[in-house]
């Protein structure tokens, strides 16, 4: 039996916790599909949906600090919970954009549902060490992730066959995967409940001092603020792809949608198999050697993009857009895996907001920058900076660690008793 099996056959709460991921996360590419699709029926599409991935970025950027704090202040199971309800409101109100006009509501309407999602996202992995073993803790974090690449693909598939029923059955759909996730999530229990362990303390300090804390702990923990910087390296060229995936389909290689298609999905081939790659370096490396392979992971990363956007033919494309991004897979399994086992539950919360906020800041900046440049610059120019940015991703890190900079931070406790069925005292 895998590890994988294994542990959702025998941790409660990580299956429950899995299994609202899983529905939640394929509602989302429900949500994704008829959104884009609309967005295509109003006058000057190519403006809407550039409108619609800003309102979806730029309140992640203020709904990360709120999220982290309230995750570090409240029971997170209550704060999960909420942010799946808030979501299946707003994906059901969706239905009120089609036949309307106005292209204002489908923005308020994406900006508050990725406002929301901070709050869950964050919330699951600052819980997963509460509801792991010490031996199933990497496994969990390598399932939820790969869970994540997966759900992409599955996701925008059967998003694409479901448009075909109406728009109203999507935002459905979507709305529908928020209350299954809510339900999953409200079967989580253990010993001493979700509340964070220093959640009284922080309850007596204001919201905004208490986000300070977060980010002085940060800084003053090297592993913390060494991935924080590399996210920003990986995110630099991260939001570029989102624009040069469609401009090498369509553009470069001329082959329609249906080379859009191809190098997404061979991108998530990467992932996936990047995915498998990192789970077994994973249980094999101690943290001098995890620190080399981060940095061999994103030289590869970053050097595979640049062969990418190079290739003459959309064949030799797919091979290295994979091979970028199963490097990325693997680094990210570990950095996580890293930051699971090593932060305080205190600051958790704080931690990952933060972190997503940060990816998404620089993503969203990528993004633009790629998308204006588009209009003048070649796609294949935009791709070899967008690379080579990436790879100094790996320099800094190297750099890090060579100087010292990178030392290993305490292990934290984590849960002991699994998920197994116990009667649980506050949950």
């Amino acid at each position: 039996m895998s590890a994988f099996t294994q542990l959702l056959r025998t941790n409660r709460n990580y299956r429950f916790t899995w299994t609202g991921q899983v529905v939640s996360e394929i509602g989302d590419h429900f949500n994704n599909i008829a959104v884009m699709s609309l967005a295509m029926r109003y006058p000057n599409p190519g403006l809407v949906v550039t409108g619609v991935f800003l309102a979806r970025a730029v309140p992640m950027l203020a709904a990360g600090p709120i999220a982290g704090v309230l995750l570090d202040r409240l029971n997170r199971k209550h704060v999960m919970i909420a942010s799946d309800i808030l979501r299946a409101l707003i994906a059901l109100a969706f239905i009120l954009c089609d036949g309307r006009e106005s292209v204002w509501l489908l923005y308020i309407l994406s900006a508050l549902l990725m406002f929301a999602s901070p709050f869950f996202t964050s919330g699951r992995s600052s819980i997963l060490p509460s509801i792991a073993t010490p031996e199933e803790l990497h496994a969990a974090n390598t399932m939820t992730q790969t869970t994540s690449w997966a759900s992409l693909t599955i996701g925008a598939f059967l998003g694409a066959v479901g448009s075909h029923l109406g728009y109203d059955v999507a935002f459905t759909c979507n709305a529908l995967s928020f209350v299954v996730s809510a339900l999953c999530i409200s079967q989580l229990h253990k010993p001493g409940g979700f509340l964070p362990q220093g959640s009284v303390h922080a309850r007596k300090s204001g919201g905004f001092q208490q986000y300070r804390e977060g980010l002085r702990y940060m800084r003053r923990t090297p592993l913390v603020s060494g991935i924080a910087v590399i996210s920003i390296g990986w995110a630099s060229g991260g939001g570029a792809a989102q624009i040069l995936f469609s401009l090498f389909g369509e553009k470069v290689f001329n082959a329609g949608p249906l080379g859009i298609g191809v190098i997404w999905g061979f991108a998530g081939l990467g992932l996936l198999l990047g995915g498998t790659l990192g789970y077994r370096l994973g249980k094999r490396l101690n943290f001098d050697q995890y620190k080399k392979v981060i940095a061999i992971a994103y030289l590869l990363h970053g050097g595979a993009y640049v062969v990418f956007s190079q290739m003459p033919t959309i064949a030799w494309a797919c091979v290295f857009i994979a091979l970028s991004r199963a490097s990325v897979a693997v680094s990210s399994v570990l950095n996580f895996s890293q930051l699971l086992r090593h932060v305080e539950d205190d600051y958790r919360g704080r931690v990952f907001a933060t972190l997503e906020s940060i990816s998404w800041a620089t993503m969203m900046i990528s993004m633009m920058a790629a998308g204006a440049a588009s209009t003048t610059v070649n796609p294949r120019t935009i791709g070899l900076v967008s690379g080579i940015v990436s790879s100094t991703t790996a320099f800094a890190w190297t750099w890090l660690n060579w100087t010292g900079r990178l030392p290993e931070p305490p292990l934290q406790q984590v849960g002991e008793s699994g998920g197994q069925d116990e009667k649980p005292l506050r949950s």
